[in-house]
């Protein structure tokens, strides 16, 4: 009982220990009732292939559109699919000698969030992204599948003269969190977003700082920007 307790403090720290715990009592209180707590990652894009060699060779991507074939492997509901791409975002394939080993989806200026009401907003629009839903295909897990997908990612966004790719990580995530970490993540801005039946509360350490939204007509909005990777560049 004593490590159940201490469990997520030992894993996630004090802060973030105690909000998983408050998230837990919530969940067990009321379907109505929720905690997200998100960090915002940006991370530059590297024109430079992670994946060198005749490995490299055999990695392709392709856009998947609506009606694509490679849709039906996506373990994202129709409809789901279907919402992002009336918002415009374009989902990236990564392949291996023409085989689907993953994708991630990009939306481009702003993202809406479909976890929470909350639309992200890029201010530097022209040379930023918003990835989400990076899915490595399960037999490939073990292999490439990761490092292709953004490598493939990588050259898609350079093209288009794209430096920053933002992403919303749930704070909770360690093993998302280790396996973004070689990729020079850093944090853009810690949100907490609380949920009482319509009403929900957020909480950032940037600018609003705090928002309220009732029902699904509203909607927050967060300012994402890279100045935590341009300021380390300057230094």
């Amino acid at each position: 009982m004593y490590n159940k307790i201490i469990g997520p403090f030992k894993e996630f720290g004090l802060g973030a220990g105690t909000l998983y715990c408050l998230a837990r009592v919530l969940q067990s209180l009321s379907p109505k009732l929720g905690l997200f707590v998100y960090e915002m990652m940006v991370q530059p894009i590297n024109s430079k292939p992670l994946i060198s060699g005749s490995l490299s060779k055999n990695i392709s991507f392709a856009e998947i559109g609506r009606g694509h074939p490679d849709l039906a492997k996506m373990p994202a509901p129709a409809q789901v699919i279907a919402l992002r791409f009336d918002q415009g975002a374009v989902c990236l394939g990564a392949y291996v000698k023409g085989k689907l080993v993953g994708y991630i989806w990009l939306c481009f200026k702003q993202y809406e969030e479909d976890e929470v009401r909350c639309t992200y907003h890029l201010t530097d629009s022209e040379h930023s992204v918003f990835d989400f839903d990076l899915f490595v295909m399960p037999e490939s897990r073990m292999g490439l599948g990761f490092v292709a997908v953004w490598q493939c990612a990588n050259e898609y966004l350079t093209a288009r003269g794209v430096k920053y790719s933002f992403s919303r990580l749930t704070r909770f995530n360690l093993a998302s969190r280790r396996s973004h970490a070689h990729l020079g993540w850093k944090c853009a801005a810690k949100v907490v977003f609380f949920r009482a039946s319509r009403l929900e509360v957020m909480f950032a350490n940037v600018r609003p700082f705090l928002a309220m939204s009732w029902g699904e007509g509203s909607r927050t909005h967060l300012q994402l920007g890279p100045e935590v990777l341009v300021q380390r560049t300057a230094d």
